[in-house]
């Protein structure tokens, strides 16, 4: 009786999945110490996909042409195993192949990618287009919509278009689930105090307080309220 023939995975292929994971978790620990940058900024969505997207899977094979794309077009983006940021080049080709992945296999993932290197090229009506088309076209896909408000509303904070942000970040409080609700109220609060209502602006901040008592926001909704740092 010939023996089976097991298939046998090389030491490379098997490191460099292992370093992809270990990228990943290392992106998902930056995103949640750094997620105030990430979201007051705007700058990227990558890692904010990998924890709610569910990118963090890897395991491709030689036909999935689409995966392999998007996942070049990640690494280039986000600079994965470069030690230099992101430059111009390397955001263009990003951007290029982020395009060719969504070419192959339609995904609002892959949008939501295409909308943040439309960001750092400062192309941002065309980010925008490419996340109302996401929030248009995708409007089933619950997880990804907060973020795809959430950068909206960045973007046009960004533009200083106040009322379109207001717009963005009221669709953001009707979505599913708590993701970016105190995104909501800190920036609310911040566009209150601006226009000079501040009484409007500090209930605003003693609800992110009062209930998201773990919000990146938090110490600097507290410093708004004259409290201590911690108390």
């Amino acid at each position: 009786m010939p023996k089976a023939i097991k298939k046998k995975s090389t030491r490379k292929e098997h490191d460099t999945e292992v370093d992809v994971q270990d990228r990943i978790q290392d992106i998902k620990q930056v995103f949640e110490k750094k997620q105030k940058t990430l979201v007051a900024y705007g700058l990227t969505a990558l890692s904010a996909a990998v924890v709610i997207g569910g990118i963090a899977v890897y395991r491709f094979n030689a036909s999935d042409k689409a995966r392999q794309l998007e996942y070049e077009a990640y690494k280039t983006l986000n600079s994965l195993y470069q030690k230099t940021p992101a430059g111009p080049d390397r955001t263009q080709k990003a951007f290029e192949l982020f395009q060719q992945a969504y070419e192959k296999k339609k995904s609002p993932r892959i949008l939501l990618f295409i909308a943040d290197a439309y960001v750092e090229m400062c192309r941002l009506d065309d980010a925008l287009k490419t996340l109302d088309d996401v929030t248009k076209r995708y409007a089933r896909e619950e997880t990804l919509m907060p973020l795809a408000y959430q950068k909206i509303a960045a973007i046009q904070l960004k533009k200083g278009d106040k009322e379109a942000a207001r717009k963005a970040l009221d669709a953001l409080t009707a979505a599913p689930g708590d993701i970016f609700k105190d995104v909501v109220l800190i920036e609310k609060a911040k566009m209150l105090e601006q226009e000079g209502k501040k009484d409007e602006a500090s209930a605003l901040y003693r609800d992110l307080v009062e209930k998201y008592p773990n919000s990146p926001y938090i110490e600097e909704a507290k410093a708004k309220l004259g409290e201590k740092k911690g108390g």
